[in-house]
């Protein structure tokens, strides 16, 4: 009997082992089908109120990518380059750049490499290459960096505060940021070691003390997706002139009400 019991224990821990093995395995080779959802829609059916022309981007890796650009005049305004999260395609965020319509700005929202039918397959380094190529487009038209806004949403953050690194831009606008993939995915996988299967790193905390540009902060207390301490942390670190917005109410999603609306605007006015 003890010999049987003991050949049960043996039993369930090599089997506990073998299923462990086997979803690190599938965590490694699947990880970016878990973090890039270019067809996960969470906005339909929002009617664009603002005039937009569809540009294609060409990038380093001959890459063509679609961005929507939107021109009031840029001598006179700044120029938003808005860098989407890690889900759905440019008509998702259609509901927040409809507001921009009122705002003395004008914008570039880029679709992402793999995103909104653009070829490609998204990594870490290839959005970096995307967002530079997107700078680069927009110097070409003859808009000098001093007068670029970086707009990081989700995932965007991360790029947003990669290219933002040791150059002086108008200002960085960062919405439901995160510290570092490494600690977002801790949060969701808490019993893998999440620092050497991860591929995307994306170590925002470690990058943000070399933005010299104003920063804006923008998180949701309720957020169930990023914790709302990582926004907390990255403004913590951020150099000044920083500045936050944080609702007590808003989750991972936030809502684009009158008062995000009047943080955008007055931190948008207030840069050089």
């Amino acid at each position: 009997m003890k010999i049987n019991k003991k050949m049960f224990f043996l039993y369930t821990i090599s089997l506990v082992i073998l299923i462990y093995i086997g979803v690190l395995t599938s965590l490694y080779f699947f990880q970016r089908n878990l973090m890039y959802h270019p067809v996960e829609n969470n906005y339909h059916g929002d009617a664009l109120k603002v005039k937009v022309e569809k540009v294609k981007i060409k990038t380093s890796d001959n890459l063509e990518l679609l961005a929507w650009y939107h021109v009031k005049d840029i001598k006179k305004f700044k120029t938003i380059i808005y860098l989407h999260g890690n889900a759905g395609s440019l008509e998702n965020r259609i509901h927040k750049i409809n507001n921009f319509k009122d705002m003395n700005v004008n914008f570039l929202l880029l679709a992402w490499r793999g995103f909104s039918k653009n070829k490609g397959v998204p990594t870490e380094g290839g959005l970096y290459e995307d967002a530079r190529s997107a700078l680069k487009w927009l110097e070409n038209k003859g808009i000098e960096t001093s007068n670029v806004i970086i707009y990081g949403e989700s995932l965007g953050t991360a790029v947003a505060t990669e290219i933002a690194q040791n150059k002086e831009f108008a200002g960085i606008i960062l919405e439901s940021p995160f510290t570092s993939m490494i600690e977002a995915a801790k949060t969701k996988y808490p019993i893998f070691p999440i620092k050497f299967l991860l591929k995307d790193k994306y170590e925002s905390d470690k990058k943000i003390k070399n933005i010299t540009s104003p920063i804006l902060i923008m998180h949701g207390k309720k957020d169930d997706l990023v914790p709302f301490w990582m926004g907390q942390k990255m403004l913590d670190l951020a150099n000044e002139p920083k500045f936050f917005y944080f609702p007590e109410y808003d989750d991972h999603m936030m809502e684009f009400n009158q008062d995000l609306l009047n943080s955008l605007d007055k931190f948008i006015k207030g840069l050089n």
